[in-house]
């Protein structure tokens, strides 16, 4: 039997799992590792030390938990099948999210489907053991789960379909976990759900796996998941509150790029690992690793009072020189979604005499031109008539720095108005007021700050919110906004590092083709 356990774990097996691409990521065995490494050695040489995954995929996490106990436990219980048996029927638990997950990891953990069987490397006396696997459902209230807001259309499903209603975040709470008091729990949940939208949408459910988890109050909490609730995600607001309140949050490592913890599968956004410990508050330690390079700085999560967490430590000093000026906000120039209460597929047609608006939407904003009548839109008509720039609601790029961050803005010249590809800035007084707004919003100065807010294309108003106000009465440049804001050489180069020049051309320097 000593030979059968020691040759039970094979890493290979999942590390091609965790290539895979789905929302449900495996998880590598070597990012399960740095997760554990976080956690007190200690808790590997107790033997009461108790371990949940409320999310089981693969079975990695408690296969790698196992791996360590079994080491850790060799001088408490010497007879390597008794510390095994004890291991595995005392301290490691799991929740499959899917019936197929669940045998996954159970031939991962125990090697075999079966726990039950003689092929396991310790005998229960069920087909399941530790990790467990229960049918729920959601529950429908006006199309949607009242638990995770799942769309009925896409998840109320023959009952021989998988529904996706994970039991973790699908009960009221959890009596008999709650009084198994665990004393780890650690898990990559699930990320998002489909909310039956148009173009596929989603809406995120990591969350609900990471309160929940809280409600549990285990010692130590830590997950894998999106790092994309720093500053954005749909519904995402109060977790966000909750979470950059939450002192017990002693870790945060954050990688912009998502390849280096899931080789080959693109979460827009990056990821993070973070370690919640029940019993020490304090300043969190934040790594922050971007094009290969990692920074490493304790620092609240919450920067005097901002709303979203600042991910880049080197970012840190730039936004504290710029917030004691005191000056407004750039943010009170954009307009929320939809400005005009345009949507995307509205289209411009020939100019006439009465549909002479210029409509600027995404077919027509440098090719052929549209037009549409001042009685069809329905909002904000009082900037029609005035000078204005456009800028993208959306805007992304992949790979490494330098990014720009935003697309393009451009004038809106009176008589013109846009859809909701759009976000307008302004109403100004001139052409060349919009030309000197249009100077500022392609310094890199200008696009380091918006990027602080920015964690996925999506670029609504509130990105623009760190970013302050000037004197629109003359242009900007990048060297006049270090000198007035005393940016450091050290600070430009990180900026200039992360942003890329915009190119100009004689026809985008003035928006107007």
């Amino acid at each position: 039997m000593s030979d059968t356990i020691r040759s039970a774990y094979n890493p290979d097996v999942l590390t091609c799992l965790a290539n895979l691409s789905n929302d449900e990521v495996f998880t590598p065995p070597q990012v399960v590792n740095r997760m554990l490494d976080m956690l007190p050695e200690r808790l590997f040489r107790d033997p009461a030390t108790t371990f949940l995954d409320p999310a089981c995929k693969s079975g990695v996490f408690l296969r790698e938990i196992a791996k360590r106990l079994i080491q850790g436990l060799e001088n408490e219980i010497p007879d390597l099948q008794e510390r095994v048996d004890h291991i595995f029927k005392n301290q490691l638990f799991g929740i499959a999210i899917t019936e197929m997950t669940s045998i996954l990891s159970r031939r991962s953990v125990y090697y075999s489907k079966y726990p039950n069987s003689k092929h396991s490397v310790v005998e229960f006396d069920n087909a399941e053991g530790n990790i467990k696997f229960k049918k729920t459902l959601h529950t429908w209230l006006e199309g949607k789960c009242t638990f995770c807001n799942a769309s009925q259309t896409e998840y109320d499903r023959d009952v021989s379909l998988e529904s996706h209603a994970y039991e973790f975040i699908h009960v009221v709470d959890f009596e008999e976990a709650k009084n198994m008091k665990f004393d780890v729990i650690i898990s990559n949940p699930p990320y998002q759900l489909s909310d039956g939208g148009n173009n596929a949408s989603a809406i995120p459910i990591y969350n609900k796996f990471v309160e929940q988890a809280k409600k549990l109050n285990p010692r130590y909490l830590t997950m894998i998941v999106p790092s994309r609730w720093f500053s954005g995600g749909r519904g995402l607001n109060d977790f966000r509150n909750d979470m950059l309140s939450d002192k017990r949050i002693r870790v945060i490592n954050d990688y912009f790029d998502s390849n280096e913890c899931f080789p080959g599968i693109d979460l827009s956004g990056g990821v993070c690992i973070f370690l919640w410990d029940r019993d020490n508050e304090g300043d969190c330690r934040v790594s922050s690793s971007i094009n290969g390079e990692t920074t490493v700085m304790n620092r609240p999560l919450r920067e005097d009072g901002q709303q979203v967490f600042l991910r880049f430590n080197e970012a840190i000093s730039i936004v504290r020189k710029v917030k004691e000026k005191g000056e407004g906000s750039f943010a009170e120039l954009v307009s929320t979604q939809r400005p005009y209460g345009l949507r995307t597929y509205v289209q411009g047609t020939e100019k006439t005499e009465t549909n002479d608006v210029r409509l600027y939407s995404n077919r027509n904003v440098r090719k052929e031109e549209g037009y549409i009548s001042l009685d069809q839109i329905p909002l904000n008509t009082e900037s029609i008539s005035k000078w204005k720039v456009f800028i993208s609601r959306v805007y992304g790029e992949r790979g490494s720095f330098p990014y720009l961050v935003l697309g393009k803005p451009f004038i809106g010249e009176p008589k013109s108005c846009c859809t909701e590809t759009f976000l307008l800035i302004g109403p100004f007084t001139s052409e060349q007021e919009c030309l000197n707004v249009i100077s500022y919003i392609n310094t890199r100065f200008f696009r380091f700050l918006a990027l602080q807010h920015k964690s996925t294309q999506d670029a609504p108003r509130r990105v623009y919110s760190l970013i302050p106000t000037q004197d629109f009465s003359k242009p900007w440049t990048d060297e006049e906004l270090y000198a007035k804001y005393e940016i450091n050489k050290e600070e430009i180069d990180f900026i200039e590092r992360m942003i890329r020049v915009v190119e100009v051309s004689g026809s985008e320097s003035t928006g107007r083709e």
